[in-house]
């Protein structure tokens, strides 16, 4: 493949792509932006495994609560 091949490659690709406007938190803007000078590539990669079920979710709606046994009363620190 030599570099005419290449930029008609990286042409056709940016040709698919289509812009949105999407609002993000700040502070998760600057963490993304700490990996790469492109996030809409991070945030596609992350769409992309999410539609496939590729990455389980891990908050507190699909966390599957640990009981632990209460103490005795007389082990209570009051």
């Amino acid at each position: 493949m030599n570099m005419n091949e290449n930029a008609i490659d990286a042409e056709q690709r940016l040709a698919d792509k289509v812009e949105i406007a999407i609002r993000l938190d700040s502070e998760l803007l600057e963490q993304i932006q700490h990996l790469t000078n492109d996030p809409s590539k991070v945030i596609e990669v992350a769409i992309r495994q999410w539609l496939r079920g590729e990455t389980p979710r891990d908050d507190e709606l699909t966390r599957t609560p640990v009981r632990r046994p209460l103490p005795s009363r007389g082990e209570w620190n009051d």
